[in-house]
């Protein structure tokens, strides 16, 4: 996919479709999540025999981290009735290429996936950590992370292909496994650790994660890279921990660790600050199902919506 940009499995990805719809004919919407496999001859049938057709996308496809990947996606942005992306950079960039209309939201937190659950004693005894971080190795997490673990925070590490860093031979004592791709136990690592750390993808030009709402909406202690859109999102020492540099942010964990009463505080105002800002996936859906229907049968190239928090 990274290589060939899905070339030559159209016809399969019709198939599926095709099976999957079977004779249910009658859809209001369809809702293309990500996109790269899907051609641009699918679209058009899907819009032929349905309508709306949305396309939702939490990567950075007009970026130049994942090689050809896009190659399908990029060339069905001007036949979607809408584009929904989370970089407000990502707007300008589907119009250059002909979207008819561009909506930019927020990632959300799950209602039901990250709702904080009731802890037991096995649970705290098989999760519990001090300091956690949860995702995949890129080249900037390598050095970042075990200059924590020179400044002595004790790191926990959960995550695919840390094998392939650099300082692997320092990160290995704090990896502890694969990444948590099953909601329960990635909600409970989150409420067992005392503090978790909030990593970008600069190839993917964030300035926020998904870690960003999933975290707070879990009642989580959020100490991420302070950015525009994180300061935008929650008051920094009251509603998450911020930073610059990895020596701010031992700072900012030291003290975390050190105090359990502002760690409850940080995170109960986190919960409520994301309840607040409508960043769960209810509250965006129902802004970008609202979008779709007014963007329905209309043909305005340069139409753009912006759908961020303003709190």
């Amino acid at each position: 996919m990274f290589r060939t940009g899905s070339l030559f499995l159209g016809g399969l990805i019709n198939n599926r479709v095709e099976r999957a719809i079977g004779s249910n004919g009658a859809f209001d919407l369809v809702w293309v999540d990500g996109g790269e496999l899907i051609p641009p001859a699918l679209v058009r049938e899907l819009k032929r025999r349905f309508g709306a057709v949305i396309n939702y996308n939490v990567d950075d496809p007009y970026g130049q981290r994942d090689g050809r990947r896009w190659r399908n996606y990029l060339a069905c942005v001007p036949i979607y009735d809408l584009v929904v992306v989370v970089r407000e950079c990502n707007v300008n960039e589907a119009l250059r290429i002909g979207a008819r209309r561009a909506v930019c939201v927020h990632r959300s937190a799950d209602e039901v996936a990250h709702w904080p659950r009731a802890l037991s004693a096995a649970d705290r005894t098989k999760w519990a950590s001090d300091i956690v971080f949860v995702g995949t190795w890129m080249p900037e997490r390598g050095p970042f992370l075990a200059r924590l673990l020179e400044l002595g925070i004790p790191l926990s590490i959960y995550g695919e292909r840390w094998r392939r860093a650099a300082e692997w031979p320092q990160l290995r004592r704090a990896w502890r496994g694969p990444g948590l791709h099953n909601d329960e136990e990635y909600a409970t690592a989150i409420q067992c650790a005392k503090v978790c750390i909030g990593l970008l993808s600069k190839g993917n030009r964030d300035l926020c994660t998904s870690r960003s709402f999933e975290v707070p909406y879990l009642a989580g202690v959020l100490c991420a890279e302070r950015t525009v859109e994180h300061l935008d999102l929650y008051k920094e020492d009251e509603e998450a921990a911020f930073w610059s540099t990895p020596e701010e942010c031992a700072e900012k964990c030291l003290r975390l660790l050190q105090d359990a009463e502002l760690r409850k505080r940080i995170g109960l105002a986190a919960r409520a600050r994301c309840i607040r800002n409508g960043t769960t996936n209810e509250a965006v859906l129902s802004r970008i199902i609202d979008a779709a229907t007014n963007a329905a049968g209309r043909d305005d190239r340069a139409a753009e919506i912006c759908l961020r928090v303003s709190s």
